[in-house]
C-alpha cells in the first residue's frame, strides 16, 4: 500500500484515483540501533547520505549510532542533511553555568545529546563526516566554521536539495500505534517533507538506486492521525526498541516558555487587530508569535477592554490599515490554521474557540461555504446546492453516494444498492429531483452536519513540554480537525498531490502570514536569515514562501514583525535602517511591517510613502537620522517633518502603556506558564539587565560605580548569589560582579 493511497483513504482526492496501488512489503523491524546501522551500510554500502527532519524529528539513537560507527570506520564516508539541530543551553561563562546546570538537568531530564553537535562544537568531527544544515537554530553558528556547510534554500525546495546531494537514507522519528491488529505509523512532528520523500523514492528506486527510508519509534511522540499516518510499508526499516527488556524511550527536546517582553506584547497587539474574523493565521516561532496568540485571546476573551487600549493608542487614525484589512472584534467565525510550524499557541487558540473555521478537500464544498450558499449544517438545502454546481447527479450514483456519506451530508446508514438508497428505515429512488425521492432523503438520508473540515494544517512542529502532553491528550475529534501536512502543500499555492491550486486558494481566504525579521530597510527589503557580511543568524525557511504566496491571493496579506532596535556589538541600533548590505524579502515584496511603536503599510505604496511610513514606527531616537538620510538620497520630500503623533516612540512610553495594563492582568510575561522557578525568574531578570548594561565600557564603569553603594545582602539574596557561585568570590572579578549582581537584586 502506498503513502498515495492512505492519503486517498482519509483524504480523497480526485488526481489520486489513478495512483498506484502496488502492495508493498511491511518494514522490518529491528531493536537494536547498530544492527540498524549495519543493514544500511549491506543496503546502501559505505557512501551514505542521511537526511534528517528539522528540530524534534530526528531519529537520534540511529543517529548517534551511524554517527559513533562513521568516527569508528574511516571508510565509511557520511554527509548528514539536516536543520535545526537542537543543543541544551550551556553557559558561556561561570556565573551562566552555574544558573543553567541545575535548570537544564531539571528540563532536559532524560533528554540525549545527539553526538555530532557536541562534537561540532568541541572542533572534533573527524574528516570523513560532513554535517550540513539549510536552517540553523538563531544564532548558534556565527563566527563558526558550520558557515561553510549551510545550504541557502527555501522549506519548499529541501526535497529537491536533498536529491540532488544525492540523499540515499532518510531518518524520521515516529510515533506507533496498532488499531485491530493493524500497526501504523505517525511523522509525527515532521510530515514536513517525508509525504513528498515518499513519492520521489519510489521513483528513485525505480530507477535502480539504493535509496531507504527508516523509522525510529518513541512512545513520547504524539501520535498524529490524518496526512501523517503511514502504513508500515511506507518504510523499509522501523527501529523499535520496545522488544528489549531495559528499553525506555528518550524524552523529547522541549522548547522552554519563552518570556514576552512589553515590546513583544505591543507588537503582538498591534499585529492583532490585523486578523480577519473568518480568515486564515500563519505564525513563525518564538515571542513575538506567543505574544500574537495572547493577544487574539484578548481580543476574543476580553474585547471591552482590548478595544479600550486600542482606542487609547489612536490606532484607527494613525494606522487606517487596520480597519481596512482587519477586524477588532471577537472571532465569530473564527480561523484557520495553515502554517509551516504548529506552535503551541494554535492550541490554546483552538481550546478558547478561536481557531474553528473548517476548511474541507473540496473545492465545491469549500467555494459554497465562502459564498454563504451553505454552512455547516445539512439540509436538502446542501443537496441541492451541490446539485447546482453540478458536484452530484440528479440520478444519483454509488460514487455519488460515497462522496455525500464522506462529508456527512448523507449520514452513515445509507447504502446504494440496485441504484436505490437504503436504510434501515426503507428505501427509495436515488432521484433528487423526485420529489417523493427528496422527501424520503430529507427523512431518512440526511447528516445533521459537514463532517473532515479541518481547523488546521501544520508542516512540523516544536514546543513547550505542555504543548507535547496537550497534544498527547487530544480525543478524536480534536484529531480530526488537526492535519500534520507536507510542507510543500501549507507553504506553496501550486497543485500538489494533497490538493490544487485552486483548492488552496479557495481555504486560505483572507490570509495573513506572519513572520519575524531581524531588520528592515526604509526601502521595505526585510532581513531575516543573515548579516551583510555574509553570516548566516538562521535560514530562509519558510519565510520568502509565505510571502511570495500573500501576492498571489488578493485577501491576503505579508506581515513582518520587528523589534524597532536592538544591541548590536554592546550599542543600541535601529532595527529600521536606511540601507543594509543583504535581504531575505526584497523590496518588490513589501508589505505590512509591524514594530512596538505601530503599523506600516507598505504594499503598492510609491517610494515616498514607503520610506515616511517605516520611519513613524520607529525608535524617536533615531528617527531624524533615518529622515536625514531619507532626504539626502532624494527619496522624501526635503520639507517633510515627523508628524507630532509619531514623534514620542520611547521605551517610555511602551512601559507606561505595558504597566497600566499590566496592573489590570493584561499581558506579563508568561501568560502561556512559566518554565522557570520564582528564584531563576529573579536571577535571570537580574543577569539580562546586567548584561545589557555591561555590553559598552562606559556602561560597565557606571554599574560598577553604582553598586558600590549596594547593602549588604540578606537573606534571601545570599541564597541566589550562592545559585550562581557568587557566595565565595574567588578573585577580584567575581567579587566585582558579585557586587553588580547584588546591586540588580536589591532593585
Amino acid at each position: 500500500m502506498s503513502v498515495l493511497e492512505i492519503v486517498d483513504s482519509s483524504y480523497p482526492n480526485p488526481s489520486l484515483e489513478a495512483s498506484d496501488t502496488t502492495t508493498k512489503a511491511p518494514a522490518k523491524v529491528i531493536a537494536k540501533a547498530d544492527d540498524l546501522v549495519d543493514q544500511i551500510i549491506a543496503t546502501v554500502g559505505k557512501n551514505i547520505v542521511l537526511g534528517a527532519p528539522l528540530a524534534i524529528g530526528k531519529p537520534v539513537s540511529f543517529v548517534n549510532a551511524l554517527y559513533q560507527r562513521a568516527k569508528k570506520d574511516p571508510s565509511i564516508n557520511l554527509r548528514i542533511e539536516t536543520g535545526i539541530t537542537l543543543e541544551k543551553p550551556v553557559g558561556k561563562s561561570k556565573i551562566e553555568r552555574c544558573f543553567l546546570e541545575p535548570f537544564v538537568a531539571r528540563e532536559f531530564d532524560g533528554v540525549p545529546d545527539i553526538d555530532y553537535i557536541m562534537d561540532l562544537r568541541a572542533g572534533k568531527v573527524p574528516s570523513n563526516i560532513t554535517i550540513s544544515e539549510f536552517f540553523f537554530k538563531a544564532g548558534s553558528f556565527l563566527n563558526s566554521p558550520q558557515q561553510q556547510n549551510y545550504t541557502s534554500t527555501n522549506y519548499t525546495h529541501a526535497v529537491r536539495d536533498l536529491l540532488d546531494k544525492g540523499v540515499n537514507v532518510i531518518g524520521q522519528l515516529v510515533a506507533t500505534r496498532t488499531v485491530d491488529d493493524v500497526t501504523t505509523y505517525s511523522l509525527s512532528s515532521n510530515s514536513d517533507l517525508a509525504l513528498d520523500f515518499a513519492i520521489e523514492i519510489e521513483k528513485q528506486k525505480a530507477q535502480g538506486r539504493n535509496i531507504t527510508i527508516i523509522g525510529e519509534v518513541n512512545s513520547n511522540m504524539p501520535f498524529m492521525q490524518n496526512h501523517a499516518e503511514l502504513p508500515s510499508s511506507e518504510f523499509d526499516f522501523i527501529l523499535d526498541g520496545n522488544s528489549l527488556p531495559d528499553h525506555k524511550d528518550y524524552q523529547l527536546f522541549a522548547a522552554p516558555h519563552a518570556s514576552i517582553s512589553a515590546e513583544d506584547h505591543m507588537i503582538g497587539l498591534y499585529a492583532s487587530a490585523l486578523l480577519k474574523d473568518g480568515g486564515t493565521l500563519q505564525v513563525g516561532i518564538g515571542s513575538l508569535s506567543s505574544a500574537l496568540s495572547y493577544s487574539a485571546l484578548v481580543r476574543h476573551q476580553q474585547n471591552r477592554i482590548y478595544n479600550k487600549m486600542l482606542s487609547e493608542l489612536n490606532i484607527y487614525k494613525k494606522f487606517p490599515v487596520c480597519k481596512e484589512v482587519g477586524d477588532t472584534g471577537t472571532f465569530e467565525k473564527g480561523l484557520y490554521g495553515c502554517s509551516e510550524l504548529m506552535v503551541d499557541g494554535f492550541v490554546h487558540l483552538y481550546r478558547a474557540g478561536i481557531l474553528k473555521r473548517e476548511v474541507f478537500e473540496d473545492l465545491t464544498i469549500q467555494r459554497l461555504l465562502n459564498d454563504e450558499l451553505i454552512n455547516h449544517d445539512v439540509s436538502v438545502m446542501t443537496l441541492l446546492a451541490l446539485l447546482e454546481r453540478e458536484a452530484i447527479s440528479p440520478e444519483l450514483t454509488a460514487a455519488d453516494v460515497k462522496y455525500l456519506k464522506r462529508f456527512g451530508i448523507f449520514n452513515d446508514n445509507v447504502e446504494f444498492v440496485d441504484g436505490k438508497l437504503k436504510t434501515a428505515d426503507g428505501t427509495s429512488k436515488a432521484n433528487i429531483r423526485d420529489k417523493d425521492a427528496l422527501e424520503w432523503i430529507a427523512k431518512y438520508a440526511l447528516g445533521q452536519r459537514l463532517k473532515g473540515g479541518t481547523v488546521m494544517h501544520g508542516a512540523f512542529f516544536i514546543g513547550p513540554k505542555d504543548f507535547y502532553q496537550e497534544l498527547n491528550n487530544f480525543t478524536q475529534e480534536d484529531h480530526d480537525k488537526f492535519c500534520m501536512t507536507s510542507v510543500n502543500y501549507v507553504n506553496d499555492l501550486y497543485d500538489h498531490f494533497l490538493g490544487s491550486q485552486q483548492l488552496k486558494q479557495a481555504q486560505r481566504q483572507h490570509a495573513r502570514f506572519m513572520n519575524s525579521g531581524m531588520m528592515v530597510t526604509l526601502d521595505g527589503s526585510v532581513v531575516s536569515d543573515a548579516l551583510e557580511n555574509g553570516q548566516v543568524v538562521s535560514g530562509v525557511g519558510g519565510q520568502y514562501n509565505f510571502v511570495a504566496q500573500s501576492g498571489q491571493m488578493r485577501e491576503s496579506r505579508s506581515i513582518i514583525k520587528i523589534r524597532s532596535c536592538s544591541f548590536r556589538n554592546g550599542k543600541l541600533r535601529s532595527n529600521i535602517l536606511f540601507n543594509y548590505g543583504h535581504n531575505t524579502i526584497p523590496r518588490q515584496l513589501r508589505d505590512i511591517v509591524v514594530t512596538e511603536y505601530g503599523i506600516a503599510n507598505l504594499r503598492s505604496k510609491p517610494d515616498h510613502v514607503v520610506y515616511t511610513e517605516l520611519i513613524k514606527i520607529a525608535d524617536s531616537r533615531f528617527q531624524q537620522q533615518l529622515l536625514e538620510e531619507a532626504k539626502a538620497a532624494g527619496k522624501v520630500a526635503k520639507d517633510y517633518q515627523i508628524p507630532k503623533e509619531f514623534a514620542n516612540n520611547t521605551p517610555e512610553a511602551i512601559q507606561a502603556f505595558y504597566k497600566k495594563y499590566t496592573d489590570q492582568d493584561i499581558f506579563g510575561p508568561f501568560p502561556f506558564g512559566c518554565s522557570f522557578t520564582d528564584q531563576e525568574l529573579k536571577l535571570g531578570k537580574a543577569l539580562k539587565a546586567l548584561k545589557s548594561k555591561c555590553a559598552t565600557p562606559k556602561g560597565k564603569l557606571k554599574a560598577i560605580a553604582q553598586s558600590l553603594s549596594a547593602p549588604k545582602p540578606g537573606h534571601d539574596i545570599d541564597i541566589l548569589l550562592k545559585r550562581v557561585g557568587l557566595d565565595k568570590p574567588e578573585n577580584l572579578q567575581e567579587k566585582i560582579t558579585r557586587k553588580l549582581v547584588i546591586a540588580e537584586l536589591v532593585k
